[in-house]
């Protein structure tokens, strides 16, 4: 019987990473999950506890990877592919802390193109973001929109695509870049101050808590949830499409003080909705254009805003 092949998840351990490890291991793959465990927890991968095919090495990806991995594959063979979800993910953290976003996001990405480049790793897929254009005037966002973020942490997504595309063009690493909408979906922590919007809006509203609506509420989002997200991810591995980006997203948007309604009358409409000053560094409005996700590799949004709400509650 011929050898697994070997996946790296970088943040493998997190919410989108979680779910990742899920449908590898599910699909006969060995997973080697990368994780500091400064947001990511255990106990999302919990399914797998035991499972030979699943390794986990606490490791901080702004120091590299090539030591954690190799006692590894010393063992198991080469890595094939490696998924880049590791990240600081809080547009507010990084205006506040823009070193620490450039060190996390630019540099880690480093590291595994790095990796990647000596080892020669069939596939580099990186989790980018809608980040990186920043406030557009048309709607729905295509991928060849100029880019002009708003964030250091859009910016610091931004410049890892620029080196996906160094590597690939020089090096002959493939690469592809995904940026990801508003994803949400289980196992998104509502206590971490990096959670996305629904996270805090389904916590607070279980428990019949106020909802807080940064700015006045008209700011739409494209949110879409994490098991199309990972399937992208999944099918963006494959051989092929070596310097492509594409978005992940719906192509639907919603406002956030809609959004928020509905997920009070999910929950029996117990929470009101009070209203703060808006965020620095966030966009105002945001929807996907998706053709390109599914043109090249055949991946559509199949859940839509109410059922993945519904899943997130359950």
């Amino acid at each position: 019987m011929p050898p697994l092949p070997t996946v790296v998840v970088t943040g493998g351990a997190g919410f989108i990473g979680s779910h990742t490890v899920d449908r590898l291991m599910e699909t006969g793959h060995r997973v080697v999950v990368l994780d500091n465990f400064s947001t990511g927890k255990r106990s999302n991968l919990a399914r797998w506890a035991g499972d030979p095919a699943l390794d986990i090495v606490t490791c901080d990806i702004t120091n590299g990877i090539f030591a954690a991995l190799a006692p590894l594959t010393k063992l198991h063979g080469p890595v094939e592919r490696i998924v880049h979800l590791a990240a600081q993910v809080s547009v507010v953290h990084s205006v506040a802390n823009p070193h620490v976003d450039m060190t996390v996001n630019y540099g880690g990405t480093l590291h595994v193109l790095e990796y990647a480049r000596a080892h020669h790793v069939k596939k580099v897929v990186f989790a980018s973001s809608a980040a990186v254009y920043g406030d557009v005037t048309q709607l729905p966002v295509a991928e060849e929109t100029a880019c002009q973020p708003v964030s250091p942490y859009g910016i610091d997504k931004l410049a890892s695509e620029l080196a996906l595309d160094y590597y690939a063009n020089v090096h002959g690493v493939p690469t592809t870049a995904l940026r990801f909408f508003n994803v949400f979906g289980p196992r998104q922590d509502p206590s971490s101050p990096y959670s996305g919007v629904i996270s805090i809006f389904t916590d607070r509203a279980r428990a019949g808590k106020p909802l807080t609506i940064f700015g006045d509420g008209s700011q739409t989002r494209d949110f879409v949830f994490v098991g199309d997200v990972v399937r992208g991810i999944v099918a963006a591995l494959g051989d092929g499409n070596s310097r492509m980006i594409a978005n992940v997203g719906t192509g639907n948007e919603i406002s956030v003080g809609e959004l928020a309604r509905t997920i009070v009358d999910l929950c029996g409409g117990k929470s009101t909705l009070e209203h703060a000053p808006p965020r620095a560094g966030e966009i105002l409005k945001s929807r996907a254009r998706v053709d390109r996700l599914r043109d090249a590799l055949g991946v559509v949004a199949q859940t839509s805003l109410v059922d993945g709400l519904r899943a997130t509650l359950a």
